[in-house]
């Protein structure tokens, strides 16, 4: 690569008139990207900005020089790659040479690269972010190529070079800094380098590998250093040379202790001492020293829990949280950053064992199992993810290959561009990123906000309100009656369970607000995939002998694990035939996987009772309602009023395989809001069709209930049962006014004794054996504190594996098949139709139903 590259540097110079390498000799491996500034008189004095990559420097001639105000846009014409010795040259190119004149190293050090682009595409995009920690030059830089450009099918090549505002910016102070007139090699000026007096430079690119395996020595400890960043990725690394950390679900921060003074600087450089006052208090006792870390707070299960962080810092109680150290880049005056990981950790070990750190301050051991089991053992805990490092890396600036971070589930930071309402309280929150400099729609955030959360966010947004949408793009969503758009400057952290083909984020729920990330550097931390192109020529349908070899032989390759939870017996039949094949333990686990991040949102946070087949619907079956020992730690359990023995519940994806496990084939939750089972959350009207009737009336009836709810302002959604019924489901909102069991099932009632009023040949409302020929069994009993539905999606023990599946009403007509329905086809259906995907937007007030039911004003 060099050697080509090189080539037009090469053609443009004769070495046997010029003193400028020529790249033949071998410049030794840095663990970090290195970059020089050569002031250069030549025909006009200029400043030549060298970033070290991929063997050579790329190089632009800034025609002024670099400034520090970050409304100073200065002109840099990139120029021919230049060979990674060329940063050692100081001197004087002969009159009539290419580039004749007076060179001088006025600035070097170290680059790295900022955003989410890598470095080869951000040159080729014409946006290259980027950090420098030099002799002069510090913090972060940008060079964006201007339009028209040899790229752009224009013949120049000019880019503009520009400072960040960060800590190292000056405002209003463009060129005070170019009045250095003094060599950073050799300290000379460049009258004395013309002259050819004064000391030869000190190398630095041919230093040799020093920096490698011994510390350098610094004047002080630095008040911020631009921290390493992690790449996400989808597996972590499983290599002897890697180590694993858990991630911590905090606040990235930096702690810097001089003189017994401590501060705690955010990721992007914010003093934040203040608000981490008894971490910093703890911290004087330390010697001088710079360390990396995470500040968090512990949940109730003793965890990191970034909405009990928010809390404590609304609360300002500081005393709550802990510093997690994972790394130490300075000690005294000595910069360990060239060092590798392993002996930087084990140096930062030493140095917070020496002192009484009250607590406050906790040194994050690191894990070197394999990563898979690392990966799982935090999935079956519950927390975010696991960070893998390279343990011979040094510490590099900037988004890096030797720091990966795997999530358990996805997360996301979003900018806030508009908000829903309903009663005066939060409904949603609409969400964006930037891409391309824009602030594009990815969809709504419609959980995890409970009334104590929305009402403390109600002052924030209603302070930022404006009239005019910030979203662009075409997914810009319209304004509603209901929205409300925003100011862009708060930034959300958001749980979801995906993108979608089109952009958009799956089913996210609001973790707490950050105000330590800047909205401009908020982009998708993977960008969704697209399905690929179907092919023109249709595959022959495997024969079932066939497929059931392949799974069999797919199960003994990747082993019977599914989301971290070993199956055990996973060739064991649950269902004979499905219509594919028979139905396997196996197979149930995995089609929770498909299927349960879908599921979660009608899971998450309510009792859920179990039927479970051990030995396959042609077993024995058996009710399990409450937690039992030795039942698995990704269940959990929950007390109720009236019973002392807690329930099970469904609360983590990853649960769903454990309750595959044990051989659970129905999951039927309550009905109530998540997290508090004395308030209803939905409405569940069970059409029981009596044996005679057909399935025609059946979807009749679901058609006719979904009337009577819309006339009284209710929107509901419909689903089969997994048997000869349907479902009618009506979400209900209950931050306003909570609606307790007899009032919910009381309305459940009054509608369905109306329709049998009005039809009753047709219907009934009572369990009446002797009544129920011909006639369709309005079911309102699912209404009740202790009741439960079949959950959305649930397979049921029953013949052909089939499920209760959603449905959009569209579909809810002539020729509708619930068998279709089953758990081998559901996730294929179900990535294909998106239905109720409107389903936390349809929640409604029940109390106004009443009224217009019951004709009260």
């Amino acid at each position: 690569m060099p050697k080509r590259a090189l080539k037009v540097y090469r053609k443009k110079r004769d070495f046997t008139k010029t003193a400028e390498p020529s790249g033949a000799q071998r410049v030794a491996a840095s663990p970090r990207l290195r970059f020089v500034v050569q002031k250069h008189a030549a025909r006009r004095l200029h400043y030549d900005l060298r970033l070290e990559w991929q063997g050579v420097f790329k190089s632009w001639a800034v025609t002024r020089g670099p400034s520090l105000d970050p409304q100073d846009k200065r002109l840099a014409v990139e120029v021919e790659d230049h060979p990674l010795d060329y940063g050692d040259f100081e001197g004087t190119i002969p009159a009539g040479e290419y580039g004749g004149g007076t060179v001088q190293l006025w600035d070097r050090g170290y680059w790295s690269p900022e955003g989410p682009l890598p470095v080869q595409a951000a040159l080729d995009k014409g946006d290259l972010k980027f950090t420098l920690d030099g002799s002069r030059l510090h913090g972060s830089w940008v060079l964006v190529r201007m339009r028209g450009d040899r790229y752009g099918g224009g013949k120049r090549n000019n880019w503009l070079l520009i400072k960040h505002r960060d800590a190292a910016a000056k405002p209003g102070d463009a060129d005070s800094l170019l009045e250095e007139d003094r060599s950073v090699a050799s300290g000379r000026t460049l009258e004395q380098i013309a002259a050819g007096t004064g000391k030869r430079p000190k190398p630095f690119m041919l230093a040799g590998e020093a920096p490698r395996a011994e510390a350098v020595m610094a004047r002080a400890v630095p008040k911020f250093v631009e921290p390493q960043l992690c790449t996400l990725k989808e597996r972590p690394p499983d290599s002897s040379n890697w180590v694993h950390e858990i991630k911590l679900d905090g606040y990235r921060a930096q702690l810097r202790v001089a003189d017994g003074r401590a501060v705690i600087r955010t990721r992007k450089g914010l003093d934040w001492t203040d608000r981490f006052a008894a971490i910093a208090k703890a911290a004087r006792a330390l010697p001088d020293c710079l360390i990396d870390g995470e500040v968090v707070a512990l949940g109730e299960n003793r965890l990191p829990s970034f909405s009990a962080l928010q809390a404590a810092l609304s609360q300002q109680q500081s005393e709550e949280l802990v510093f997690y150290a994972f790394d130490l880049l300075f000690e005294g005056r000595e910069d360990l950053r060239t060092l590798p990981l392993r002996e930087r950790k084990r140096r930062l070990e030493s140095l917070l064992s020496r002192s009484d750190l009250a607590g406050r301050i906790s040194y994050v051991a690191h894990l070197d199992s394999n990563a898979e089991a690392v990966l799982a053992s935090a999935r079956k805990m519950g927390l975010e993810g696991i960070v893998s490092k390279k343990l011979d890396a040094a510490y590099r600036s900037g988004r890096s290959e030797s720091w990966v971070k795997t999530k358990c589930r996805p997360g996301q930071e979003v900018v806030l561009g508009g908000w829903t309402t309903e009663g005066g309280s939060v409904r949603s929150l609409l969400a964006g990123v930037q891409r391309e400099g824009r602030l594009v729609y990815i969809g709504r955030i419609g959980t995890g906000f409970g009334r104590s959360v929305a009402k403390e966010l109600l002052p924030r947004l209603n302070a930022l309100t404006r009239e005019s949408s910030p979203f662009e793009g075409e997914h810009a969503p319209r304004k509603e009656a209901n929205v409300r758009w925003l100011k862009p400057t708060l930034v959300a952290e958001i749980e979801f369970a995906g993108w979608t083909g089109s952009g958009m984020i799956r089913e996210a729920s609001f973790k707490g607000l950050r105000e330590d990330k800047d909205t401009k550097d908020v982009v998708a931390e993977t960008e969704p995939r697209r399905a690929p192109a179907k092919s023109g020529r249709a595959r022959k349908p495997l024969a079932v002998a066939a497929a059931k070899a392949i799974a069999t032989a797919t199960a003994k390759v990747a082993g019977s694990s599914v989301m971290g939870v070993a199956i055990s017996s996973p060739t064991k039949v649950l269902w004979p035939d499905s219509g594919g094949g028979p139905v396997t333990k196996l197979d149930l686990a995995r089609y929770f996987e498909q299927v349960g991040e879908w599921m979660m949102p009608h899971l998450k946070g309510r009792p859920c009772s179990l039927v479970r087949a051990p030995d396959g619907i042609g077993g024995q079956r058996f009710f399990q309602r409450h937690a039992m020992p030795g039942m698995s730690a990704l269940l959990d359990s929950v007390k109720v009023r009236g019973d002392r023995a807690a329930y099970v519940q469904i609360d983590r994806v990853e649960a769903l395989a454990a309750v595959a496990q044990i051989g659970t084939l129905e999951l039927h939750p309550w009905n109530c809001v998540p997290n508090d089972v004395e308030v209803a959350g939905r409405l569940v009207f069970d059409l029981d069709p009596a044996p005679d009737v057909k399935f025609a009336a059946v979807i009749e009836a679901a058609i006719e209930i979904r009337e009577r709810l819309a006339r009284v302002g209710l929107v509901s959604f419909c689903k089969t049962t997994g048997g000869k019924g349907l479902h009618v489901v009506t979400p209900l909102i209950t931050a306003k006014k909570a609606v307790q069991w007899p009032v919910a099932k009381n309305f459940a009632h009054l509608l369905c004794a109306q329709m049998a009023q009005d039809s009753p040949r047709r219907y009934l409302d009572t369990m009446s054996k002797s009544q129920r020929a011909g006639r369709i069994f309005l079911d309102y009993l699912r209404n009740d504190r202790m009741a439960t539905a079949v959950a959305v999606l649930s397979p049921r023990a029953r013949e052909g594996a089939p499920v209760s599946m959603p449905v959009d009403w569209r579909e809810v007509k002539k020729g509708l098949l619930p068998q279709a329905f089953t758990v081998r086809t559901a996730p294929r259906l179900l990535a294909k139709a998106k239905p109720w995907k409107d389903y936390a937007q349809g929640a409604r007030a029940l109390p106004d139903a009443i009224k217009r039911i019951t004709g009260v004003k």
